[in-house]
């Protein structure tokens, strides 16, 4: 599949969200919603309300990770709010199954995400019941993190498992991603880029997803 951009909101200025989801728009091809509780992670960003408001204001598809306890419980709500993907934390579901379910019920993507020490093995089975593998490359809970290398095995392995099944799931990677880093990651498989001060810490937002998506392009061989 093509590459695509999910600028991350974390990054941006939260007084703005209108205009920051105008700045990366057409440019964008998702807008990436970090939704933390405090629980699960240990930082507490933005939650349904703003979601639903953000919706209404922006021209590009909101990308939702729940980084959220309960997860069952909430996500359905955040299909109905209007993002079109909402991804859950394997870790934190309950019914992974249900809940992947019940998004794609909600009209939306689903998606399920993985933190960094967590193997992809044990949930290959599960491949025909999301429509996005989210790998963190970084320990989920606040933006700006260093790349982990260590995660690039696991790329490559989600990628083997995803092809031999003819797997048409997206695998996106979140953390860390820039103009140093978005190469070795589209070289071992990824091929959607969650990238937040990448983007909205450069002086022209649009320019540098341009330039992401070109790296990405070349490194990984997908157009």
């Amino acid at each position: 599949m093509a590459i695509q951009i999910s600028p991350s909101i974390l990054s941006a200025d939260f007084a703005h969200l209108a205009d920051e989801a105008a700045a990366v728009s057409p440019n964008a091809d998702w807008l990436h919603v970090d939704v933390m509780d405090n629980h699960f992670v240990p930082n507490l960003t933005l939650g349904l309300p703003i979601v639903e408001s953000l919706y209404k204001a922006a021209d590009t598809p909101l990308d939702c990770h729940l980084m959220i306890e309960d997860p069952d419980s909430w996500a359905p709500g955040y299909a109905e709010a209007g993002a079109g993907s909402v991804t859950i934390h394997a870790k934190a579901a309950n019914a992974p199954v249900r809940t992947l379910r019940e998004i794609r019920k909600q009209g939306a993507r689903a998606g399920l995400a993985l933190n960094p020490a967590e193997p992809v093995e044990p949930y290959a089975d599960l491949v025909g019941e999301m429509d996005m593998l989210l790998l963190m490359t970084v320990e989920p809970g606040f933006g700006g993190q260093k790349f982990l290398d260590v995660v690039l095995p696991k790329i490559r392995r989600a990628r083997e498992i995803l092809d031999s099944r003819e797997s048409s799931v997206w695998l996106q990677v979140d953390g860390g991603v820039s103009d140093e880093t978005i190469e070795r990651a589209a070289e071992a498989g990824a091929d959607v880029f969650v990238a937040g001060s990448a983007v909205y810490g450069a002086q022209d937002p649009a320019g540098a997803i341009d330039a992401l998506r070109a790296q990405a392009v070349k490194a990984g061989g997908r157009g």
